[in-house]
């Protein structure tokens, strides 16, 4: 049968198909990327170790004034500081990001394009002319797209009407949209290129309010997952340090849907890499609260702000192994949530 099925894949003339038991370029994830938050890494992953798929498009979408950017920035400081041969190349639609604000954030301004885009179809052009050469180097480094933000792309048609001094809409946006990322599901995949897209979102209409996310179906369809973010301001006294980040899952084809994590995102160090998992080791009995303190596996008590504190401390290799299993039971897709 499998001389018989390679001669087909032959007679195909497509040089990426293959038999499933050799792995489907451009599907499989072999790869993720840490986000730089060990909860974030489970919710989108199932594994505190993973993270963002690397070779799929990851969107995160949320109102106005949401921390997006922010968000999407502390997960390109994290992936250049695990990558010191990486590139990021940031497509940017908003005319927000500045050279201090992304020094500010701790990222290296030499490994980071920005590329102003103002249409689907600027963004479109440039991002697939990278991806072909890319795929045909001999000498790939690790690279990462970003997208920000969908919402404010216009097309070329809408561009073209208004220098005229029209005031019509583009009803084919959101067709032009889809074609642009059915092209760009592929390409992504088989150079093992993560494009993370943000994009607004509103309250849609009807007997239930729900959020739904702009721009059409296009990128509903090409994401491999959309996390929905809403926020609430950290405050030192009077001072706002930060930001909790609410995070829910509203698509997924790697874990459960509909799950939902806190994220913090502090002004002075960008994304807390621990923050969520007490919750998680609470859950599953880890750490067993007891009052207003918790008992380690060693039989010790702590105060939960003693343990955030020094992190390192606590959650040791083995409390983190024993978490990684928590976090797969959590949100992983046919496995029991029961933490019995």
């Amino acid at each position: 049968m499998n001389d018989f099925l390679k001669d087909i894949i032959k007679q195909t003339g497509n040089e990426y198909a293959a038999l499933v038991s050799d792995g489907v370029e451009g599907a499989d994830v072999d790869n993720f990327i840490d986000t730089g938050s060990y909860i974030f890494n489970a919710l989108l992953s199932g594994s505190i170790h993973g993270g963002l798929p690397a070779n799929k498009i990851t969107a995160i979408a949320g109102e106005s004034a949401t921390g997006k950017t922010f968000f999407v920035m502390g997960m390109v400081k994290s992936f250049l500081d695990a990558n010191p041969d990486a590139g990021v190349l940031y497509f940017e639609s908003e005319s927000a990001i500045t050279k201090q604000m992304v020094i500010d954030r701790g990222i290296d301004p030499n490994r980071m394009v920005m590329i102003p885009v103002t249409t689907v179809q600027e963004f479109r052009t440039q991002a697939i002319r990278v991806l072909d050469n890319y795929l045909e180097s001999s000498n790939r480094k690790p690279m990462m797209f970003v997208l920000d933000s969908l919402g404010m792309l216009s097309t070329t048609k809408e561009v073209e009407d208004t220098s005229e001094g029209k005031e019509t809409r583009d009803m084919t946006r959101a067709q032009v949209l889809k074609a642009a990322f059915r092209v760009l599901t592929l390409k992504l995949g088989r150079a093992g290129v993560p494009l993370v897209v943000t994009n607004h979102t509103y309250d849609s209409m009807g007997l239930f309010s729900t959020k739904e996310m702009g721009g059409g179906s296009g990128l509903k369809y090409a994401a491999s997952s959309i996390v929905f973010l809403s926020k609430k301001k950290e405050k030192d006294g009077t001072d706002v340090i930060g930001n909790i980040v609410h995070c829910r899952n509203y698509k997924s084809r790697l874990t459960v849907e509909n799950k939902m994590v806190d994220v913090r995102l502090t002004y002075d160090k960008g994304l807390d890499k621990y923050y969520g998992l007490l919750e998680l080791a609470d859950k599953y009995k880890v750490f067993k609260k007891v009052s207003t303190r918790y008992e380690l596996p060693d039989g010790s008590k702590e105060f939960g702000k003693t343990i955030m504190n020094n992190p390192e401390k606590y959650f040791t290799e083995d409390v983190m192994s024993i978490l990684n299993e928590a976090a797969k039971k959590e949100f992983m897709y046919g496995l029991s949530t029961s933490n019995e």
